[in-house]
């Protein structure tokens, strides 16, 4: 079997899957044998190849860069599975929906200006603060996503069944609280 071409990204969120992700401890080392890692913020890689066979996605799409990223990871890869609470429901980054329609100005207005200490001003060059959606969306919203990983992080056995059951050339099954082969 050829080595599957792996990436993880990691959207809006706080990157707590990708540190469940480390958790494999030396399933890390199994996996070295039988994957490439092609993209992922542990790998010093500036764009997002093509030919990706799997991507697990971390984090909600919150703004305009996360949605640009999330439309040209679905046109490259194969098999997307959101990865954790945030990609699978929007978890905490989406509180912020409860602000209404358009939440995204409410949310700066009270950043940059209701709470600043010093300079209170909106971010407006070019660059330094991607524009965010009216609302904040789970990934599977804008995009096609083959499986889910819920959790908050997800732990590192469920993750590592997953893992297993793509290798294995299997589609992953969630039932219950724990993911079974076959």
């Amino acid at each position: 079997m050829d080595r599957l071409k792996v990436a993880t990204v990691w959207l809006g969120g706080c990157s707590g899957c990708h540190m469940s992700f480390l958790d494999l401890d030396e399933f890390l080392i199994e996996l070295a044998g039988k994957i490439d890692i092609v993209y992922s913020p542990i790998v010093d890689r500036k764009e997002y190849p093509e030919g990706v066979d799997l991507c697990l996605i971390e984090g909600a799409v919150c703004n305009e860069d996360n949605l640009e990223i999330l439309r040209k990871i679905r046109a490259r890869t194969k098999v997307l599975i959101s990865f954790g609470d945030c990609a699978v429901t929007g978890n905490v980054p989406a509180i912020r929906n409860q602000l209404g329609a358009d939440n995204a100005t409410q949310v700066l207005q009270c950043a940059y200006i209701d709470n600043a200490q010093e300079h209170k001003c909106l971010p407006g060059r070019e660059g330094i603060v991607p524009a965010l959606l009216k609302r904040v969306r789970p990934v599977h919203e804008m995009v096609v996503v083959e499986h889910y990983l819920p959790g908050c992080p997800p732990p590192a056995d469920r993750i590592r069944a997953v893992l297993t059951q793509v290798l294995e050339g299997l589609s992953p099954k969630l039932e219950g609280a724990q993911l079974k082969f076959g």
